[in-house]
């Protein structure tokens, strides 16, 4: 035997290409197309199968970066197979690019991890459903602007007509059309006999071609074509597809453009710019006050909805009327209210009641949540707004059906949501500390990572329904619309302003432990810019590594990413401002609040007292009314005295203690009861001026007795007319004693927070990974392995079909395998009727079953001899 090996063949297909990686290269293309694992294959032809469907191309397609995209298409409109150099020549051009030349090895090298190209660097083949997505056709012209080969052009055109245009073109006739295309070809791909058949052309005829150049490369022409156009008739340059229809053939279209297959290819991503610089605790300060008022806005908003929230629409969601009153409430645009009722949904803090008049209100999670620490609190939420699918930016908008989408409603769901907020962070991330980045260089961004990622309304409607068609690769060209990432960026950029993430555009330090992201390297110039005043746009700083794309962090795993908001509320924490126990009472009937309040405090005063400006500090005014609110629920004017002379830090100014007093002398003087209702009072005269008060009409008064009115309304209507008139009543049980009213605080069943959708299956870990390849080895084994007949068989047969023998074949060969040790093929059908195939080494074979390890599972199991349809032993040369 010779000591020389032998190169190895180059494979012959996918499967065979897929057959020669080792693990790691296997679970690289299954990390990144994790469709190919659902469910899992049985063997490697099914695996390379399944990475050539149309459903799995298109996704993978959608994930590539835009150089790796220019990198199949230039690959779509090579030869095929096509070699390194022609695809380096389609991409850099005649002229050659030192930055596309170092690009396209790692372009290359992603398109081979995810099986989209297969072979050596001399015979590199694009999988077939991929060239027929991204290769030109009158339907769909492919996004180099390049059309048909001159073969495939010229496949409609008469022989006659071809010798023709080859004798034209300066060339001999030949015998058959085959060599005439040929020829014809080969001089349209020769640089020099090319540009001198063009230098004998009218310059009317080259500046048709120009016009054609970079495409469409369709044109119009009429029965009797202009003499300009003749020309090119005439010579090839331009070749019939259909009546009145030419097209301008590759070949010539790639001469023409110095031998580029694009008109600009973009081997390096955009560099993240900065807009602005500010210190780091500027921008912590910064973001940690925008954390507290979301804390406090998301407060208001379910205290708002204490008592029941507005009323579910038969469709679903919030009404445009309720989503105004809310955005009022707040004091905030309607959009920024959207966003803070989807980010209370998000968190599980809101959910419809579920009862026959369905409303929105708060779940028991609110109350769990109000207890805890504010930092945590923003944490909780923030988490939330990072993994959640829902949009708010998207109410107010249309769906596919033109329904207008409404706020907590269906269809707000964009599964890249997630992916999209994760991405716009980490480039924020990717800054040095302190700088803000600018918008449009981070879209940019977006655009160069994910080209064909949500293009277009149509796109958007078929991703949502899991259907893709060719028109949505091959029609989404790079260019400046405003996609569905670009709005997902926008609207994150904003949130993340909002929920305290970021200040003034830079990332926090809060907002970074969120991501997980390792501590920002300081800027270049930091240092002397420390006790600089915070700059403006002007200073653009590029990302680190801008000559090479950085790769794309996964988002975390649920585990990672409750550590990650442990962190970050760990970091917070110091920079919110501790709750108080005190207040400012002044003179003029007000309650100043410098700062947080501690929840009883700040409970109580909301019955006391109402709000009337927020900000840094709260202001709390107390009328008549509030003092009365109090009243009701159960105080008494000690209590209130009590209460404000505990809790404020100046004294209590003495025309708030007249207004308590005087309140609460008449409240309760008037008891209104159930008759349907009446009024007693022990002072007659009092229900003598209630008689005569005009505004008591409506209530259908009559005295019963000197102390007492019957009315025809019921207690509550009476209770809300007699206080509109000035009184202080109050209400009383069927045995004289006064009720108290509290505010009833309304809640859900226990209710979950929505899962978020998901773009696809999940990235498998890599226990499902390891599993999944060794079950596909040991699959592919079962059914590439040279075999051997059972029984009677002479020569070895090729595994495929699962093998039949009769049971008594299949006993003896059995018990033959477990004194030799050998390992054998087996077909098994289980209680489900499902058919597989196996390479088992039986261990013991007794009552009707045979015990054995199993390599596909890589684990002993027993399996009953009468579900084996046959066993074969494998060949010599493979044990």
């Amino acid at each position: 035997m010779s000591t020389e090996e032998k190169p190895a063949a180059a494979p012959r297909s996918l499967a065979e290409a897929l057959r020669r990686r080792d693990d790691a290269s296997l679970a690289a293309l299954l990390r990144s197309r994790p469709d190919l694992i659902t469910p899992v294959p049985t063997d490697l032809t099914q695996l390379a199968t399944r990475a050539g469907t149309r459903a799995s191309v298109v996704r993978a397609l959608e994930r590539l970066d835009r150089f790796a995209l220019q990198t199949a298409e230039a690959l779509a409109v090579a030869g095929d197979p096509a070699s390194y150099g022609e695809l380096l020549g389609l991409l850099a051009g005649d002229d050659g690019d030192p930055a596309v030349a170092a690009a396209l090895p790692r372009a290359l090298g992603t398109l081979r991890e995810q099986a989209l190209v297969w072979g050596g660097d001399d015979v590199l083949r694009l999988v077939r459903t991929a060239r027929e997505l991204l290769s030109p056709s009158p339907q769909h012209p492919s996004p180099t602007g390049l059309g048909p080969s001159v073969r495939e052009a010229a496949a409609g055109m008469s022989p006659g007509r071809i010798q023709e245009v080859v004798v034209t073109a300066g060339l001999a006739s030949t015998h058959d059309s085959v060599s005439a295309v040929a020829a014809l070809s080969a001089l349209f791909g020769d640089r020099e006999r090319m540009a001198a058949l063009l230098d004998e052309a009218p310059a009317e005829s080259v500046e048709v071609l120009e016009r054609l150049l970079w495409g469409p490369p369709y044109g119009q022409v009429t029965a009797d074509p202009a003499p300009r156009l003749r020309w090119l008739l005439d010579r090839g340059l331009l070749l019939p597809t259909a009546p009145g229809t030419v097209v301008l053939p590759r070949e010539v279209a790639l001469h023409l453009r110095g031998g580029r297959a694009h008109r600009a290819t973009e081997p390096v991503p955009p560099p993240v710019e900065s807009a602005g610089t500010h210190r780091p605790q500027v921008v912590d300060a910064t973001a940690a006050g925008q954390a507290y008022t979301a804390l406090a806005t998301v407060e208001e908003l379910l205290k708002d909805w204490d008592e029941g929230g507005p009323a579910v629409l038969r469709s679903g969601g919030l009404s445009v009327r309720d989503l105004k009153r809310t955005a009022v409430a707040l004091d905030v645009p309607e959009p920024a209210a959207a966003f803070w009722v989807e980010l209370a949904y998000a968190s599980g803090l809101l959910a419809s009641d579920g009862e026959e008049d369905e409303r929105y209100a708060a779940t028991p999670a609110y109350d769990e949540w109000r207890e805890r620490p504010a930092a945590e609190r923003w944490a909780h939420l923030a988490t939330a707004w990072l993994t959640a699918t829902r949009a708010p930016g998207l109410v107010g908008g249309r769906d596919a059906k033109d329904r207008a989408l409404a706020a907590l409603g269906p269809g707000l769901d964009r599964s890249a949501a997630p992916e999209v907020r994760h991405r716009v962070l980490t480039l924020l991330a990717g800054l040095p500390e302190g700088h803000a980045a600018a918008d449009a260089s981070v879209l940019a961004r977006l655009r160069w990572e994910r080209p064909l990622r949500g293009r277009g309304g149509a796109a958007d409607r078929q991703d949502a329904a899991g259907q893709r068609t060719a028109g949505a690769v091959s029609g989404a060209a790079s260019g400046d619309g405003d996609d569905l990432r670009s709005r997902l960026a926008r609207w994150t950029l904003a949130e993340a302003e909002m929920l305290g993430v970021t200040g003034r555009g830079a990332l926090s330090t809060h907002g970074r432990a969120l991501l997980g992201a390792p501590a920002a390297a300081p800027g270049p110039r930091d240092t002397e810019r420390a006790d600089a005043a915070d700059r403006g746009p002007g200073d653009k700083l590029p990302v680190h590594h801008r000559t090479a794309p950085l790769p794309v962090p996964a988002p975390l795993s649920p585990a990672e990413q409750a550590t990650a908001s442990a962190a970050a509320a760990r970091l917070l924490a110091p920079l919110l401002p501790e709750p108080l126990d005190h207040v400012l009472l002044q003179a003029d009937l007000t309650a100043v609040a410098p700062g947080p309040l501690r929840r009883p405090l700040a409970d109580v005063l909301d019955v006391l007292a109402d709000v009337e400006s927020k900000g840094g500090a709260t202001v709390y005014r107390f009328t008549p009314g509030s003092v009365r609110r109090a009243l009701d629920a159960g105080q008494t004017a000690a209590d209130l005295h009590a209460f404000l002379a505990a809790h404020s830090r100046t004294p209590v100014p003495q025309p708030l203690a007249y207004l308590i007093d005087d309140v609460a002398r008449r409240h309760g003087h008037l008891r209104v009861g159930a008759a349907s209702a009446y009024v007693r009072c022990d002072d007659d005269a009092v229900l003598n001026e209630i008689l005569a008060d005009k505004r008591a009409a409506g209530l259908g008064l009559r005295r019963l007795a000197p102390t007492v009115l019957a009315a025809r309304t019921d207690p509550a209507g009476l209770l809300e007319g007699l206080r509109s008139m000035g009184f202080a009543p109050a209400a009383e049980s069927a045995e004289g004693d006064v009720l108290i009213t509290r505010a009833h605080a309304r809640r859900t069943a226990p209710r979950t927070a929505p899962e978020p959708v998901p773009d696809g299956p999940p990235v498998p870990d890599t226990t499902l990974l390891t599993a999944a390849i060794r079950a596909i080895r040991a699959g592919d084994l079962a059914s590439t392995a040279p075999l051997k007949a059972a029984g009677d068989g002479d020569g070895p047969v090729q595994g495929g079909e699962l093998p039949r023998t009769t049971a008594a074949e299949t006993l003896a060969t059995m018990q033959a395998a477990v004194l030799t040790g050998e390992a054998l093929w087996i077909g098994y059908v289980n209680a489900d009727g499902a058919a597989s195939q196996r390479v088992i080494a039986p261990v013991r074979v007794e009552g009707g079953f045979v015990t054995a390890y199993d390599h596909t599972a890589d684990e002993v199991r027993t399996y009953p001899l009468h579900r084996i349809t046959g066993v074969a032993e494998l060949a010599d040369e493979e044990r």
